[in-house]
């Protein structure tokens, strides 16, 4: 009975996690391309908002729609609020964030753009 819905939450996470980090990073690099590498927080925030959105659109449904864990007519409120906690959170690390970035393109003497990326995740040819 207590593990009875792990599976359901286990799975419904591995779906939403891949399918939302899949999103950040696709939004984060295309952003990059569109602002020609300025803007930094405009991705950061951005790809977070796209990618936290298709997560918690996904998770929270699939986890917990008709388990009883959470009565369903709070699912959106709960989604909301995980969703604006995740958003805040990249907020207010943006700050951070950039110095980060900054060390990193000091050190690796790099800046690199996926303009030729493919992010096919289906593609089985390396």
């Amino acid at each position: 009975m207590a593990f009875g819905s792990t599976w359901r939450i286990v799975a419904a996470s591995m779906v939403a996690y891949f399918c939302g980090e899949f999103v950040n990073s696709f939004v984060l690099a295309k952003m990059k391309i569109l602002t020609a590498g300025k803007w930094l927080w405009t991705r950061t925030i951005g790809s977070t908002i796209a990618g936290e959105a298709v997560d918690s659109v996904l998770f929270y449904p699939l986890a917990f729609y008709g388990a009883g864990i959470i009565p369903d007519d709070k699912l959106p409120v709960v989604m909301l609020a995980q969703f604006v906690t995740k958003v805040g959170v990249e907020v207010v690390f943006t700050p951070v964030t950039y110095k980060v970035v900054a060390l990193l393109k000091r050190v690796e003497h790099e800046d690199y753009y996926d303009r030729h990326t493919d992010f096919n995740p289906f593609k089985l040819k390396p």
